[in-house]
């Protein structure tokens, strides 16, 4: 049965797509069935892995509401391993549709829609939007884990304890199994004092929750998006795609 993992953070532009996609991506180099879910409306997950978003013919949205079935919408992707349940745009209203639709049962619509196909693979990772929103609670409704990517900054530190705050909610409320499966520290440069003081911070804190591994700044990561590639398919001798490999191998052993 599929370990179902979100990937979290309320604040936008800190490498949680990017992680998504290439610790998704790193896990089927490994061996493992993969499937990624793209819960954010920006629909970079989709556009990530090469995946046109204006040709589609089913998305994340008909699956929460239960317009069509999970694996009708599960498109294979050209990376080994991994297959999407895309999205676009028209993400961006369901968030109403479900309360209107749903009312107390919305949380559990994501959990209810992948059940069917849990023994098809190895692990589900979901792409939340980057906001503590319906969208992100039937998620974590649905995980088994959180991974928290998060920049070496202060006003992260501050979103990661609000973050945390919510995630205790969806445990107590929804999801009593629900475990931080990991803080991945992303765009980490050593040399800045400000990345020293920030990893101080949370090792105090959250030790045994951060990944042994960091996420460097790096170029290749950043160009490999715009070829529609994780960034393995891209260049796999690039320090960032031996970061995730690292990455996706601690995540495998932790969940």
């Amino acid at each position: 049965m599929a370990k179902i993992i979100s990937f979290a953070n309320q604040k936008g532009g800190v490498g949680k797509t990017t992680s998504a996609i290439n610790i998704a991506a790193s896990l089927g180099v490994q061996g493992h069935k993969v499937l990624m879910i793209d819960l954010d409306p920006q629909g970079n997950t989709t556009s990530g892995v090469g995946v046109p978003k204006k040709q589609l013919k089913y998305t994340s949205k008909d699956v929460l509401m239960g317009d069509v079935a999970a694996k009708d919408a599960i498109l294979e992707t050209d990376f080994e391993n991994l297959s999407l349940i895309p999205t676009n745009i028209s993400l961006a209203g369901a968030e109403f549709e479900l309360f209107d639709t749903f009312e107390v049962d919305a949380p559990n619509c994501m959990k209810k829609a992948i059940a069917p196909i849990l023994d098809d693979y190895d692990y589900i990772v979901v792409d939340c939007p980057p906001s503590l929103s319906m969208l992100t609670i039937n998620s974590f409704t649905a995980s088994d884990g959180i991974v928290v990517p998060m920049q070496c900054e202060f006003y992260a530190l501050e979103g990661l304890s609000q973050l945390m705050g919510t995630i205790k909610g969806i445990k107590q409320k929804y999801n009593p199994s629900l475990v931080v499966a990991g803080i991945l520290v992303t765009m980490y440069n050593p040399r800045l004092l400000l990345s020293m003081q920030v990893m101080d911070e949370l090792r105090k804190h959250y030790s045994d929750k951060l990944f042994a591994t960091t996420i460097s700044r790096n170029v290749k990561l950043t160009e490999a998006p715009g070829f529609g590639k994780p960034v393995y398919y891209y260049d796999k001798n690039a320090k960032g795609s031996k970061e995730y490999l690292e990455v996706a191998k601690e995540l495998a052993e932790r969940i």
